[in-house]
């Protein structure tokens, strides 16, 4: 999660689709007074008062965010071979082995419908979160607030904002889950709130899109992500092939994606 933390600023991984409608509340200065105009900007775009109440009740500028944030340099110093060690070890490799064996009826459903190999699916899903142990501990709503009142890419952090509010009042999440990692990911594979509402599959058909809790939910949205940008069924996706490509969608890093396909290719 820290390095995708890291290509944030020209990744935002999970890239920060524009589903959402444009707000323009002003940042910078007094939080209050840019959370007051946030709040009746998403009202003028259909969020309801009483989900802007709920989300918004006592809600604090979080100076951690933004000293993380300003942390960010954009680049990543390590060598792949450096990177792809310390990411894709024998217990990991194990640890993904046995999530292959435990949801291999699943995983068939979903490699079958959206054409993305299993082994890959896998792989991102241990290397976001290890299959859902961490997944970030803010909570989002104040997370988003806060990157949003800052000027440097208020635009993008806005959308991220409103959708959030959108993932709470389609009450996909209520809002003590609405928790996750410091730019406001969610989730077993740590979707920002614009790809939830974007690429979101409600596949245990209960009504409501978890990436949190519900396995089938989160993997068949990550399958989804990449089908709907342009996977190509049965190609391969090592570096240099269309699929490879594709996996921008995912993350922009090269050596992330090396990661990933190196990680796929030890779960064969």
């Amino acid at each position: 999660m820290l390095f995708r933390l890291i290509a944030l600023p020209f990744s935002l991984c999970l890239l920060g689709v524009a589903a959402s409608p444009a707000l323009a509340a002003q940042c910078g200065g007094d939080y209050n007074r840019f959370i007051a105009e946030f709040s009746r900007e998403a009202a003028g775009k259909g969020i309801s008062q009483a989900v802007i109440a709920q989300a918004f009740a006592g809600v604090t500028y979080d100076p951690n965010v933004m000293a993380f944030d300003r942390r960010q340099r954009g680049t990543f110093k390590k060598s792949w071979e450096d990177y792809a060690r310390t990411r894709v070890g024998p217990a990991r490799i194990k640890r993904a082995k046995a999530m292959l064996q435990r949801h291999a009826a699943l995983l068939g459903r979903v490699e079958q419908q959206f054409g993305v190999p299993r082994e890959l699916i896998v792989s991102i899903w241990t290397m976001e979160t290890d299959n859902g142990a961490d997944m970030g501990k803010l909570p989002i709503v104040r997370t988003l607030a806060t990157l949003a009142h800052d000027c440097r890419r208020t635009d993008l952090f806005q959308r991220e904002l409103f959708a959030a509010l959108q993932i709470l009042q389609r009450q996909d999440l209520p809002l003590k889950e609405m928790i996750g990692a410091y730019a406001g990911e969610i989730g077993q594979t740590q979707f920002l709130p614009s790809s939830y509402i974007k690429y979101g599959v409600d596949y245990d058909g209960n009504g409501h899109v978890d990436l949190r809790r519900s396995v089938p939910d989160v993997l068949a949205s990550t399958a989804n992500l990449l089908r709907t940008n342009g996977w190509q069924r049965g190609q391969p996706f090592n570096i240099g092939t269309q699929n490879f490509e594709v996996m921008r969608e995912w993350n922009r890093s090269e050596i992330y994606r090396r990661t990933l396909h190196y990680f796929s290719e030890q779960l064969r």
